[in-house]
């Protein structure tokens, strides 16, 4: 069952959802030792990782995982990618363990093939799984159609059932290469929370949370195994009833 929560603006949407990072952290590291998260880009996501950064109450950072929803296959260094700016915004300044860093690989690195690529960190992420059972947080924003990771409507993407990480060719978003997570991957969070603001977003925000095909609104099918939880701005909620 999904839940919402409005907040009044852009400022509050980020504290909320640096919030629940922290929250849902600490708490999975108190039950389990360690706990995992999967990030996401865009202005909203990049600023709670600042956010996050400046007040990260109880975390244990050398016993956190991260990994990355999707990411542009640029060449390493190249401002697009989304792990250069979580980077930049949070994982440069706290002491976590680099081997617990779990980036894509770039284009200009081992894996130039995206197709090979996704396999490589396809295999990262079935290892954790194995060990782990779950992500514990899934971050995730989400387009105006409605699109989550690199996951657009009416792709093979997010048609995938199978897979749990996949190459994308042909993003209507550029750059048009990228390496996305799956539905099936987002399913395999216990907490899944979307970060969504702005008027744009308010007809997708209720399609998503009203029961939409996935395959028409990909919101629709970010559930996580414990708890789902969209954090909207008054705009984005706006369609709500």
């Amino acid at each position: 069952m999904s839940e919402y929560e409005v907040l009044s603006d852009t400022d509050g949407l980020v504290a909320a959802a640096a919030a629940r990072f922290v929250d849902v952290v600490v708490a999975a590291q108190r039950a389990r030792g360690s706990a995992s998260v999967v990030l996401t880009g865009g202005g909203t996501g990049i600023a709670l990782l600042e956010l996050v950064r400046r007040e990260p109450g109880a975390i244990d950072w050398s016993r956190l995982d991260v990994f990355w929803g999707d990411e542009r296959f640029v060449p390493a260094g190249d401002p697009e990618r989304n792990d250069l700016q979580a980077r930049q915004a949070l994982l440069d300044h706290v002491p976590v363990n680099p081997a617990r860093v779990h980036p894509v690989s770039t284009s200009d690195g081992e894996y130039p093939d995206p197709v090979e690529a996704a396999a490589e960190y396809g295999a990262a992420v079935h290892a954790h799984l194995a060990e782990h059972g779950a992500f514990d947080l899934h971050l995730l924003g989400m387009g105006g159609e409605g699109h989550v990771n690199s996951l657009f409507p009416h792709t093979a993407a997010v048609r995938e059932e199978h897979e749990l990480v996949v190459a994308v060719s042909d993003s209507p978003k550029p750059p048009p290469v990228r390496v996305t997570l799956t539905l099936p991957a987002v399913r395999r969070a216990r907490h899944v929370v979307l970060v969504v603001g702005g008027a744009g977003k308010a007809e997708a925000v209720a399609a998503a949370m009203g029961g939409a095909d996935p395959v028409d609104f990909p919101a629709a099918g970010a559930i996580g195994s414990e708890s789902t939880t969209w954090l909207l701005d008054k705009a984005a909620a706006a369609r709500l009833s």
